[in-house]
């Protein structure tokens, strides 16, 4: 039987000796959903405009990579600096799949899936293994490895990748696709965004953030660290590779090249990073300036691949709270209230 409880600016939800908590006043809920609102306009106003509701949904692809690893670096208390490793894997187990076997979005997804769990399980020692620098430089060598490996099986066809992977959806109208796949990916970011901040509202979130402060304070807390690393590093990988098998459907080709290759690590790097530094909304935020700005600096010619990381770099240092922490200075409590602790 569900009781319902009403407390002070929380709903209380109870089955059995399960506990789930709703905050109610507007500060927890109202920017969220204006900024999803708003999204979701985009599609629509855009209409008209085929590359421009491709950046769209380009930039929520991207925030599904971004929005997982801000979890990430917090739960292992690490900088992974190679998630394209996992873009990789869900992007090719898609591709594959769809190429040579004529399987469409809805059949490699699970497969997608069960690869991201398995090679997190496979990689997710590194997280107690390796400390520090030497982590970081182990996954910036993972995705190198990958990449030479797609060189040399013809399988994954070098540099030109695979192409005629089945699309997201099959309509008759370009402009109904377009549209019906922007929506696709924005579901998706929401998705994600709501599964994370759901995760550091909750008790994980407090693991998280004590792993992320101080391993051996936690550990001698009696926090289970090895494990909880484990399962944040498994679980984000696996997002991060549903968001590879998204790319390799919506855009109809995957190659190593693209995906693989140090420029795409540093870009989703840094949407983390000059979002929020680990923010989960800030991620949103970075990923959508990343691929605007990218976008925008094309009408200077070549001279846009020296300028975007250039820009980019002036404002990793120039905004060390990120683009989301310039809001938070002028409304912190609209996110963060104080905690009190009352005395029974």
């Amino acid at each position: 039987m569900v009781r319902i409880e009403h407390k002070r600016a929380l709903m209380v939800f109870r089955f059995g000796d399960k506990k789930f908590e709703w905050p109610i006043e507007t500060r927890y809920w109202r920017n969220p959903i204006l900024g999803i609102g708003l999204l979701a306009l985009l599609p629509i106003v855009f209409s008209g405009r085929p590359d421009a509701l491709s950046l769209i949904a380009t930039a929520n692809i991207y925030a599904c990579i971004a929005i997982p690893l801000a979890w990430q670096m917090t739960g292992i208390g690490r900088l992974n600096f190679g998630p394209q490793a996992f873009v990789g894997i869900g992007g090719f187990i898609a591709a594959l799949a769809s190429v040579h076997f004529g399987w469409g979005p809805w059949a490699t997804l699970p497969f997608a899936i069960l690869g991201g769990l398995f090679f997190g399980f496979i990689f997710s020692p590194l997280t107690n293994i390796a400390k520090g620098l030497y982590f970081s430089l182990i996954t910036l060598i993972i995705p190198l490895i990958f990449l030479e490996i797609t060189y040399y099986f013809s399988i994954f066809k070098g540099e030109t990748g695979l192409y005629g992977i089945a699309p997201l959806v099959n309509v008759s109208s370009i402009k109904a696709e377009y549209i019906i796949t922007g929506y696709m990916a924005l579901i998706m970011m929401v998705i994600f965004l709501f599964v994370v901040v759901k995760v550091f509202d909750s008790r994980i979130g407090l693991y998280s953030a004590a792993i992320n402060d101080d391993e051996e304070v936690a550990n001698n807390l009696g926090l289970n660290i090895k494990r909880w690393k484990i399962i944040s590093f498994v679980i984000t990988s696996t997002m991060v590779a549903v968001a590879g098998w998204f790319a390799a459907h919506y855009f109809g080709t995957f190659s190593g090249v693209t995906y693989l290759q140090l420029p795409f690590m540093l870009k989703i790097l840094l949407m983390v990073m000059i979002g929020g530094r680990g923010d989960v909304y800030g991620a949103v935020y970075g990923a959508y300036f990343v691929v605007i700005l990218e976008k925008a600096l094309t009408v200077v010619g070549l001279a846009h691949y020296i300028l975007f990381p250039l820009i980019l770099l002036i404002l990793l240092f120039a905004l060390k709270e990120g683009i989301y922490g310039l809001y938070r200075m002028h409304r912190y409590r609209e996110y963060y209230p104080t905690i009190r602790v009352r005395k029974r």
